[in-house]
């Protein structure tokens, strides 16, 4: 039998379990890159303020590690390329990760691969496949990306070495995916896998563009950044990222030929004899299964904090002085520092909610998974049990947004040497806490209610993103901002603490979290 026999049925199947994955990513990463030239044209009346502005920025060594490197500043269009390309890398990346894992290894550990191929279904069928539908989810991702600029009025040949760039890392990524669906043996492990080739791609780019560069050019986000968009394009950074992909799906494809179905190349190693501290009781299970993912996190948010920090007391150069800036920081005059640190305070938070949900959201995998079903058959109770997952994501989430505020507070102070702001910064980004747990609770009401409809839970994550950062220059009503749980708490330092608002919205992530807990105990398993 053919080894591709089939593979266009399955590329239909596929491509149908993964149109909204693919259609909600297209629409972030094309706001991601369009919402930049829209802010960047509204917070500079004038280009020598823009001058000034870009000027500061080529200046900030944490902006260069997080974004990548300054080119053209001045311009709209090199801001576009320098905050959107490392992180529109980041998030197909992510998106090829989920198609790619789904469709492999996921079904390999589900046993469904083996129903399948029990049919007339050649041997390397579902690996074209996940492979076609991934190239097909970031070529649309990546001329949205296009459409975009070029309808915003940025130049073409701009928008796209931008599009056909991204579109190459997503091809990158999808090799890469592929490989460790065939070392690993386990969906978490492909994902832990590729989620660290993804964070070493990052974190390459990220050394070597604040050093001499060398080490860039080992990053495939290096490779996309080094086309130049809007600051001289040049083409050929993008046959390395096609050697890439070409060099992964081969690779993987080999890879495949020597495994068994259902294992993977490296074995799985056998756990302790007895039970690890951390892995005693149901809440400790319930740490052992978020904890990987909790470190990431929190790393994550702490170097954040700290880039933004980075800015210093040097704001007014940075952010202009335009009406558009106004809305979103608060104005000008003494407060304006504060005012900033308030909104990349909220940022952050928003960030955090990434992980609020989906910690959220673990206990819907573990059901799916088939595990959650043998653990209650013990005597483990099943609000214990949901109890302890949802106890790990309150905690996760004090956590990371007080290493958020906390890394403000030292990126400040490694710049100005004013240690003091420190505290008011934790506690500006602590006093959002009770609208990210309730971002979680809702998460956690859909789990006990409709699990099979969590994927909505990151619907109301994406309307606060929208309301919160463009809200004000897109002139929302004030009925519809009113929905997001942020508006109604203050806007710490730069506004005082309202603790009225604060514990009714705490109160709120209570109650829906707990029903959430009550619908779950009283519904049917998976």
């Amino acid at each position: 039998m053919r080894t591709a026999t089939g593979w266009w049925v399955l590329v239909r199947t596929f491509a149908r379990r993964d149109r909204w994955l693919a259609c909600w990513f297209t629409i972030g990463v094309t706001i991601l890159y369009w919402a930049q030239a829209y802010s960047v044209d509204g917070l500079y009346r004038t280009q020598a303020e823009f001058d000034r502005a870009a000027a500061a920025m080529q200046d900030n060594t944490a902006f260069i590690a997080m974004a990548g490197p300054a080119r053209a500043l001045n311009t709209t269009g090199g801001q576009v390329t320098w905050q959107a390309s490392a992180f529109g890398a980041i998030a197909i990346a992510l998106m090829v990760m989920f198609i790619v894992t789904r469709h492999t290894r996921a079904e390999e550990e589900s046993g469904r691969d083996e129903l399948m191929r029990s049919g007339v279904v050649g041997r390397l069928a579902p690996a074209y496949a996940a492979s076609f539908v991934a190239g097909v989810a970031s070529a649309i991702v990546a001329a949205g990306v296009t459409i975009s600029l070029v309808s915003y009025g940025l130049p073409a040949a701009g928008a796209l070495a931008l599009g056909s760039g991204l579109f190459l890392c997503g091809t990158a990524f999808t090799g890469i995916a592929l490989v460790a669906a065939q070392l690993t043996s386990s969906t978490r492990a492909t994902y832990g896998l590729t989620g660290a080739a993804i964070g070493t791609a990052y974190a390459l780019r990220a050394i070597g563009d604040v050093g001499n560069g060398w080490l860039s050019w080992l990053s495939p986000i290096g490779w996309y950044q080094a086309m130049h968009a809007y600051s001289g394009e040049r083409w050929w950074p993008a046959a390395l990222l096609a050697a890439l992909s070409a060099a992964g799906l081969v690779l993987a494809l080999a890879l495949f030929q020597r495994r068994d179905i259902g294992a993977g190349l490296r074995p799985d190693r056998p756990g302790p004899a007895r039970a690890a501290g951390s892995l005693v009781g149901s809440l400790g299970l319930s740490w052992r299964l978020q904890r990987n993912a909790s470190y990431g996190w929190a790393f994550g948010l702490l170097l954040g904090g700290i880039g933004y920090g980075t800015i210093g007391d040097d704001v007014r150069s940075l952010i202009g002085d335009s009406g558009f800036a106004k809305d979103v920081f608060g104005g000008g005059g003494p407060d304006l520092v504060d005012s900033f640190y308030a909104a990349s305070a909220l940022m952050l938070a928003l960030i955090a909610c990434g992980f609020a949900v989906s910690s959220a959201l673990r206990p819907r995998g573990e059901e799916n998974a088939g595990r959650t079903e043998a653990l209650l058959s013990t005597g483990l109770r099943r609000r214990a049990w949901a109890g302890g997952h949802l106890l790990i994501t309150i905690v996760g989430t004090i956590v990371m947004l007080a290493l958020s505020g906390l890394g403000l507070g030292l990126g400040f102070a490694l710049v100005t040497g004013d240690g003091s702001r420190i505290g008011p910064f934790t506690g500006a980004a602590l006093s959002l806490a009770p609208a990210v747990l309730l971002l979680a609770a809702i998460a956690t009401l859909l789990f006990g209610l409709l699990p099979r409809w969590t994927g909505l839970a990151w619907l109301p994550l994406v309307f606060c993103v929208v309301v919160m950062m463009f809200g004000a220059a897109l002139r929302f009503p004030g009925w519809l901002a009113a929905v997001s749980p942020f508006r109604h708490l203050a806007s710490v330092p730069a506004e005082p603490m309202d603790w009225p608002h604060f514990a009714v919205v705490l109160a709120l992530a209570l109650v829906v979290g707990g029903a959430g807990l009550i619908a779950f105990d009283r519904r049917d398993l998976r």
